[in-house]
């Protein structure tokens, strides 16, 4: 298996531009050595702080969202080329909370993941059940449906830049976890989707990470699974010592 570990840290709503700085100086520091991809995706207002800092480092600088229009009447929103002028390398798109406390729908997030791709964007996109999903067996089902319609209209050639994270909803911020046999399952019932829908090969290289209550106890043995890529850390990205040591876990 050629596919290379990626290690992302969503910030979310959290940091001051001076918080920002100083935990971007230490993942600089303390991943420069790391062998994996990663990333690091601060709230808007910090990007333009944190960019100078991770330039020319192995840490990429992700954008939490942007909007679905390139620029315009939008009060509020953010626009690709905003991010692309800040030097934002890659989009999440889709996360749960998008999904579950602003409303997204799958066209709405499809639509994103276009205009995200067009610039040349690599996109993270999320997917995931919640928890009665879950309990009524349509977990697979519900990951189908959000694979199938984010990447409507994707070419085989932007799929290379496409990163898909499974992140479970009840096990995001509730300190669940999946186990890793559980979500081994899901990643490798959704590599099967890509499968039908861009061939064995591309199925084979797409890089699937797990989200959901990732801790530096936990992460070794999700990586350990055929088809977990990565992790998609969320609490624990906030600190240097929890998120340094998930990223260099093995």
């Amino acid at each position: 298996m050629s596919r290379n570990y990626y290690i992302a840290g969503n910030w979310k709503m959290h940091k001051t531009r001076s918080e920002a700085a100083e935990l971007a100086k230490a993942l600089a520091a303390q991943l420069k050595d790391g062998k994996h991809r990663y990333l690091a995706a601060p709230s808007f207002t910090l990007l333009e702080t944190v960019a100078p800092i991770l330039k020319g480092t192995n840490i990429r600088l992700g954008a939490q969202n942007c909007a679905a229009e390139e620029q315009g009447a939008h009060t509020g929103e953010v626009s690709v080329l905003q991010l692309k002028d800040l030097g934002v390398q890659t989009v999440i798109l889709g996360h749960s909370e998008r999904r579950h406390v602003y409303r997204e729908d799958d066209a709405l997030i499809n639509k994103k993941v276009k205009l995200a791709l067009s610039h040349g964007f690599e996109v993270i996109l999320c997917i995931g059940e919640l928890l009665e999903e879950r309990e009524a067996g349509k977990a697979e089902q519900v990951c189908e449906v959000q694979t199938v319609k984010g990447l409507d209209g994707v070419s085989a050639a932007d799929l290379d830049r496409v990163v898909l994270a499974y992140e479970p909803v009840w096990a995001i911020g509730t300190g669940k976890t999946a186990t890793p046999e559980d979500a081994d399952a899901i990643h490798g019932f959704v590599r099967r989707v890509i499968a039908r829908l861009y061939g064995p090969a591309a199925a084979e290289k797409i890089i699937i990470q797990y989200g959901g209550s990732v801790k530096p106890e936990n992460a070794a043995a999700l990586m350990a699974k055929e088809n977990i890529d990565g992790a998609l850390v969320g609490g624990a990205a906030l600190k240097a010592e929890t998120f340094v040591p998930i990223a260099k876990f093995g």
